[in-house]
């Protein structure tokens, strides 16, 4: 009797502890391929649904590459989530062939107003540079996210509208700090070409990179060099901005040999900080990216 009792006492507990453990997160997936479209997902879905971002933070969009793991995690995905425009070079192939098993796709550079390099070498990928491109981009993602998120449809449609605010506020402090720079300052250079979507809507001119093109796998020439430090003089320019993903060391020799005090400052521009640490969202990121370039423009 004593040992029925104890049966039945154990599987009684066993039960408990089965209707007290959490379900298995049945939730429909989304993989974003950058940290930027990371964070832009999840301020869109918040809980409805889970967000898979692949780059890691302080990454080069260009060059990560993905593990055996992750690149399933593309396949099995309820929809993909890519930039589209030649950014994400290193996982590009496992973007085409999770699309090829079905995987539904979004991709970013679908919606916006696509920008051509200046050498006229193909697409420019940078768009979230401009906030209103960003929102562009929302509005598109917004109802494919709804259609996949059940009974969070709602919510994502109103932080949808929440997010679009917030980047139409971005947009207006970026219009007036850029604005207040004097015409003559408002230029820049990089160590390779990010800036042409901001420089097109705030009216910046974009003097030179150090590596021509806009992806960070090229290698400037002899040539290219001697024509930005040209530039830089010819600009009498105080400033030239690395992205904080990449070393400075090639814009600390283009600011030695330019032969004048020239500061190199860092700037978040293609990927986000970790969590915690400034620049760790999109909307941060942009912001603090706006103070360092008024910072370094400005008389």
């Amino acid at each position: 009797m004593r040992r029925a009792l104890a049966v039945t006492l154990a599987v009684a507990s066993v039960a408990a502890l089965v209707a007290c453990a959490p379900a298995a997160d049945d939730r429909p997936t989304v993989v974003a391929t950058t940290n930027i479209l990371g964070d832009i997902v999840e301020n869109l879905a918040g809980d409805a649904v889970e967000v898979v971002t692949l780059m890691p933070p302080n990454a080069d969009p260009h060059s990560f590459e993905l593990s055996a793991r992750e690149a399933a995690q593309l396949r099995d995905a309820d929809l993909v989530v890519s930039n589209g425009l030649g950014l994400e070079e290193g996982v590009q192939h496992h973007v085409d062939a999770a699309a090829a098993d079905g995987a539904p796709q979004f991709v970013a550079g679908d919606h916006v107003e696509v920008l051509p390099y200046a050498e006229g070498d193909g697409a420019d990928p940078h768009f979230w540079t401009d906030p209103t491109q960003t929102a562009l981009v929302v509005d598109a993602l917004a109802p494919e996210l709804a259609g996949i998120a059940g009974d969070g449809a709602a919510s994502v449609d109103r932080a949808a509208a929440a997010y679009l605010a917030q980047l139409d506020e971005l947009d207006a402090e970026m219009a007036a700090t850029l604005g207040d720079i004097p015409e003559d300052r408002r230029a820049l250079v990089t160590n390779h070409h990010v800036f042409g979507y901001l420089a097109r809507r705030y009216d910046v001119r974009i003097l030179g990179a150090a590596v021509p093109g806009g992806t960070t796998l090229a290698a400037p020439s002899a040539s290219d060099l001697q024509e930005l430090v040209d530039a830089i003089d010819e600009g009498g320019v105080r400033t030239i901005f690395a992205d904080s993903s990449q070393p400075d060391r090639l814009m600390q020799v283009l600011a030695d040999e330019a032969g004048r005090d020239v500061g190199v400052v860092a700037l978040f521009t293609e990927s986000l900080a970790p969590a915690g640490e400034p620049g760790d969202t999109y909307l941060d990121m942009m912001r603090r990216n706006l103070q360092r370039i008024a910072d370094g423009l400005t008389p």
